[in-house]
């Protein structure tokens, strides 16, 4: 089980952020990336507000449990991840999840700020770090 955590590095610096900047970022980001995943892995996502499970199921699709979607009854299904964002409109399409910034879905719902992320690899040789 991998985890990345920013309590105690705070949230992104509010102060000026032009593309340029947020590209920089980008590349210090501790987080899932796309690029990580295999079929059966499992993102557990804790933001400000809820808790989500989200399982690669492969071709770019996810199940999702928790937070919203449990509370619109929603799970059960498969869904795109857009990525993720600082708040704003620019999008990390790589990103599956990092801390301090906000997941976004393939239907538009995006979370509260993430807290906290663990990769679960769901293969059976798989080594804990």
């Amino acid at each position: 089980m991998n985890r990345t955590d920013d309590r105690d590095t705070g949230e992104w610096p509010r102060a000026e952020r032009d593309l340029a900047a947020l590209a920089a970022a980008a590349s210090f980001l501790r987080g899932v990336r796309r690029g990580q995943l295999q079929p059966g892995d499992t993102v557990v996502v804790e933001t400000r507000n809820s808790l989500y499970a989200v399982g690669a199921l492969g071709n770019g699709e996810f199940a999702v449990s928790g937070g919203w979607f449990e509370a619109n009854h929603a799970g059960g299904g498969s869904i795109a991840i857009n990525g993720c964002t600082w708040g704003g409109r620019a999008i990390l399409t790589d990103v599956i999840a990092a801390p301090g910034l906000f997941l976004e879905f393939g239907n538009g719902v995006r979370t509260t700020r993430i807290q906290a992320v663990n990769l679960v690899s769901g293969h059976q040789n798989a080594q804990s770090n």
